[in-house]
């Protein structure tokens, strides 16, 4: 079918699938991907029937996340199943620690690549950030991603003033050396309820210089909120800049899931989510279904607007 477009000329592309939010680690500034916590998980069924109206509707690429997608003892069965829907691209983003345990079986079963969040490459750093030491088992996982086939790996680093801001070309050369592509990614410069953003904000304007100085090409990827790739010596990093501006919704192209079923039109509001699950649960048609999914389309509204 041809793509879905909402109301403001956006296609609708890509689907985020939180079926989780659990986590066997934890990080202090983690929001949850903006997502309200339940224990009301969907099922392997569920989230298949979700993807093949979306997949109907004109989606193209769906990705997993949580919470941690990989803590769900039937993560190879839901990989699996939305694999049988021939998506053009089928992602996870993961923490890693299982990576090594599930990535050659999740290659085999139709998995296209994985993203890895990865702040720090020190222990003591990393213990301090999650409370645990996994970053052995996370870098061999990495490692291990690549050989199996899951390209092109790409590893989510959160930058923080005093935490790890000094590691950006340690954590490039380590990319680099396996073929792996980092996106530093910039928090936003506000006070938060916690203040986490106010204590470690760390500014991006002097890296991204820096970059344009090094790097052999760059490219803007239009679709991805104009985010700005660079290639230097062999390596890529992209830049995640925050979302408060209008370029970010204007090239919008993605809904999201939440753990237990509902469709998430905007990262940043909760008020407007859309119930599916339950039509699921109620029998309904995939004519009904697919006219709640064009609902929770048409609650689309760019939250920065000129």
């Amino acid at each position: 079918m041809d793509k879905v477009f909402d109301d403001y000329n956006r296609p609708i592309i890509s689907l985020r699938m939180s079926i989780t939010n659990r986590c066997n680690i934890n990080c202090f500034y983690c929001h949850h991907d903006g997502m309200l916590a339940s224990n009301n998980e969907m099922t392997v069924n569920e989230i298949v029937k979700i993807a093949y109206i979306a997949k109907d509707l004109g989606v193209e690429r769906i990705r997993l996340s949580g919470g941690e997608p990989l803590v769900r003892n039937d993560i190879l069965s839901i990989v699996g199943e939305l694999d049988s829907l021939d998506f053009r691209d089928l992602s996870i983003t993961t923490n890693g620690i299982f990576l090594d345990d599930y990535c050659g079986d999740l290659c085999d079963i139709g998995l296209d690549r994985v993203n890895v969040s990865l702040d720090t490459l020190n222990s003591e750093t990393y213990k301090w950030l999650t409370g645990f030491d996994y970053v052995d088992k996370v870098k061999k996982g990495i490692v291990n991603a690549v050989d199996v086939g899951l390209n092109p790996v790409k590893i989510n680093m959160v930058l923080m003033k005093g935490v790890n801001d000094s590691e950006i070309w340690d954590m490039f050369d380590f990319c680099k050396d396996y073929g792996l592509v980092l996106q530093l990614i910039e928090i936003m410069d506000a006070e938060t309820v916690n203040g986490f953003n106010k204590d470690y904000y760390y500014n991006m304007d002097f890296i991204e210089r820096e970059l344009e100085v090094k790097s052999d090409k760059v490219e803007v990827r239009k679709f991805m909120q104009g985010r700005h790739k660079y290639f230097v010596d062999g390596g890529e990093i992209e830049l995640v800049r925050p979302i408060d501006n209008t370029s970010f919704c204007d090239n919008c192209t993605r809904m999201r899931v939440t753990p237990e079923g509902k469709i998430k039109p905007c990262l940043l509001r909760n008020d407007n989510l859309v119930d599916f699950v339950s039509y699921i649960r109620d029998g309904c048609s995939d004519d009904v279904l697919r006219s709640i999914f064009l609902k929770a389309v048409s609650n689309r509204v760019p939250f920065y607007k000129d």
